[in-house]
């Protein structure tokens, strides 16, 4: 799916159904970013090893079931309600299993889920120019595993990775 796609199909209604103050091009930024980092905007689920199974994680944006995009948002006191009234009004029951299945799937939802992380974080997101910040709330909101598993070159080819993704983002904003 192209950034054009993604952003008219998913992100524009996930934001447009949220608060309006959620609706930054920073959240935009950072959304794109993050998809491009962990599917591309090609799987809907992870890619293991074994291309004829799922990983545990589902949506262009990678959540798992028990991770901050599915359990973390339902049950974080700044995010709970607005995902509960973004499942019901998906027809989705409010249950981390079910939300899970569904995000692989729903595009809306998903990016509402993880436009809700980066809203359970602490502080302002990050200036759009700055792509070290970005990178260091990416790793503390979505904690992935290549990263925390990862040596010391595999952590700095995934920081190249997402320096190329973030600047991908703001070339599509047209953001310098």
């Amino acid at each position: 799916m192209t950034l054009d796609e993604i952003t008219r199909t998913a992100i524009d209604p996930a934001l447009a159904w949220l608060p309006a103050k959620m609706n930054t091009i920073e959240a935009r930024i950072m959304l794109l970013a993050i998809g491009l980092q962990e599917s591309r905007f090609e799987h809907r689920w992870q890619v293991l090893n074994d291309p004829s199974k799922k990983g545990p994680a589902r949506s262009f944006w990678q959540g798992e079931q028990g991770g901050g995009m599915v359990a973390g948002v339902m049950s974080h006191s700044a995010t709970k309600e607005l995902a509960r009234a973004a499942c019901a009004a998906h027809g989705v029951a409010f249950n981390t299993r079910e939300v899970w299945l569904a995000i692989e799937t729903n595009d809306v939802l998903a990016a509402i889920l993880a436009r809700l992380l980066l809203w359970s974080e602490p502080g302002a997101l990050p200036r759009v120019s700055d792509t070290a910040a970005a990178w260091a709330l990416y790793l503390r909101a979505w904690r992935p595993g290549a990263y925390a598993r990862g040596s010391a070159d595999e952590r700095a080819a995934l920081w190249i990775k997402w320096e190329r993704n973030h600047r991908q983002a703001r070339a599509f904003m047209e953001l310098p």
